[in-house]
């Protein structure tokens, strides 16, 4: 099924038909061939009916149409003009303001296409006219662009979160002290290649930055405090309890159209693009889906998902040899699928046999979500390098891009080994609530326990200390006794008749040749 569907997106067909087709192909092979019970695809259709009617999926174009519009408002362009002048006097001064505002568009935006190809028109140029390095160059702009893919409100992290069947929040939650740590390790290493090689990435010249103004530091606050205003609106309600991650993604629309009136950009152009993008890739997202629901199926169906579950339950090294095995398996995976495919097709076959290993799915999910960072920056088919590329100035050569993209590709494996063996890094931002021993958990049941003893349960779930018989109300005796007193109960350590309990006595048997009246077995009396 695997080889099949390479072979039709190799022959150019669309990722969500190559999908269907192969799982119904062999959906029909595996019916013909009793392989295949038929019931399964009779499942189809509430599957397909289950995909358009989820509420969290309603998030993709909420946040989409979110970046679109904020890509062309005019936001990043005052954010990377500030930022390079205030830090354009030191070597690395405008990578460090790329890498800033990448992370901030990551926050605000939550697409890698708006940040790439927005950082690239406006820094790339100036970047290379005053002496920077053109790999370095190239290599910091499509690395923060794809760090948006880490930062919540990821648009990955909201369909791993569907995938793996957790909360929004909690994978946002997770995701930010890897996305902390990801933008550090990338300023550390502009800070390391500026003190080994300041060549490659010159200060900007005083004519060019001016001076480190009131004004200055205005007009960077200008764009930096109205996008963090968006940040709290989009995640703040999220991590608060006070919206849905639908409902905030809605609000963030409204934030955005809000920013883009400040900047007197809204315009029904602006409008009207950004809702063609947004139905587009959602278009695209549900397609695939949909035609990896099919593929999954049948491929369920045929207990493929038994099958890699005991394949990765047999690997050496418990949890930490699953992690590695799965993230090298999916780092090799990205170099031709995107991260959309990867999401749908491979996720939901290693949900089993992660938990089956205790492996917490937050922290698996932020996992994944960090080394698909990968799939934008590595050849051939990196998204990042594609976007680059069609805005990059032509003396700029494929080649160049691709090598600069190396030394950041090395980087974001280096947080994937972080967190594999920190898991404290995801974890640790999570509200578990309190830990319970379930050694110490005591069940009681009331009114369980010594029939007719006092202080102990009365009698078939009546109150402790009263013996009503079989039923009957506490102190009342069985039909036929005189007096409303419970029947005496033997001394304390004689066994009741006939293995009944003690305190209970049954009837006395009449003569062994005399059947019990009204039909009634033998030694049993009606009431008289």
């Amino acid at each position: 099924m695997f080889l099949s569907m390479i072979f039709f997106m190799l022959y150019g067909f669309p990722v969500a038909f190559s999908l269907g087709a192969a799982g119904l192909f062999f959906g029909i092979i595996g019916v013909a061939t009793d392989h295949f019970a038929q019931g399964f695809l009779a499942a189809l259709p509430h599957r397909v009916l289950g995909i358009v009617s989820n509420d969290l999926l309603l998030a993709i174009p909420f946040f989409t149409l979110m970046g679109a519009i904020l890509e062309r408002c005019g936001l990043a362009e005052d954010m990377l003009e500030g930022m390079g002048k205030l830090f354009g006097r030191v070597p690395g001064g405008l990578a460090y303001a790329v890498i800033l505002v990448g992370a901030i568009l990551g926050a605000v935006t939550g697409t890698v296409a708006a940040s790439v190809i927005t950082m690239g028109v406006i820094s790339l140029p100036i970047m290379l006219r005053y002496g920077y390095n053109e790999r370095l160059a190239t290599g910091v702009i499509a690395a923060s662009g794809t760090i948006t893919q880490v930062i919540p409100p990821s648009l990955v992290l909201v369909v791993l979160a569907d995938q793996l069947g957790r909360s929004v929040g909690d994978m946002y939650l997770g995701a930010l002290g890897p996305s902390v740590a990801q933008a550090l390790i990338f300023l550390g290493f502009i800070l390391i290649m500026s003190v080994l090689r300041p060549n490659s990435m010159p200060p900007l010249p005083p004519e060019v930055r001016g001076q480190a103004s009131l004004r200055l530091i205005l007009k960077v606050l200008w764009g930096i405090v109205p996008s963090l205003v968006l940040i709290f609106l989009v995640l703040g309600t999220i991590f608060m309890g006070l919206a849905t991650p639908t409902e905030s993604g809605a609000l963030g629309v409204v934030g955005a159209m809000a920013l883009a009136a400040m900047n007197r950009r809204l315009t029904w152009p602006l409008v009207r693009e950004a809702m063609t993008t947004t139905a587009q890739l959602t278009a695209m997202v549900v397609f695939i889906l949909i035609g990896a629901t099919v593929f999954t199926l049948v491929f369920q169906g045929m207990d493929g998902g038994r099958w890699i579950e005991h394949l990765l339950d047999g690997l050496p090294g418990g949890q930490i040899g699953f992690l590695i095995f799965v993230n090298i398996f999916i780092f090799f995976l990205a170099f031709f699928l995107d991260f959309f495919e990867i999401a749908f097709i491979v996720i939901p076959l290693l949900v089993p046999a992660a938990e089956n290993l205790g492996i917490d799915l937050v922290w698996f999910g932020v996992l994944i979500c960090i080394n698909l960072q990968t799939s934008f920056m590595h050849p051939p088919f990196g998204f990042a390098l594609f976007y680059l590329r069609s805005i990059a100035p032509r003396e700029v050569t494929t080649k160049q891009i691709y090598l600069g993209a190396i030394p950041w590709l090395g980087l974001q494996l280096l947080l994937v080994g972080i967190v594999i063996f920190w898991p404290g890094l995801v974890t640790g931002m999570l509200n578990r609530g309190p830990a319970i021993d379930p050694s110490t958990v005591e069940i009681v049941t009331p009114g369980v326990g010594g029939l007719g003893g006092g202080g102990l349960g009365g009698g078939l779930g009546q109150p402790p200390g009263l013996g009503g018989g079989l039923g009957q109300p506490p102190g009342l005796s069985a039909p036929g006794s005189s007096g409303a007193q419970p029947p005496a109960a033997p001394a304390p350590g004689t066994p009741g008749a006939l293995g009944t309990p003690p305190g209970l006595q049954p009837a006395p048997a009449p003569a062994p040749a005399q059947p019990g009246g009204l039909g009634l077995p033998p030694g049993l009396q009606p009431a008289p």
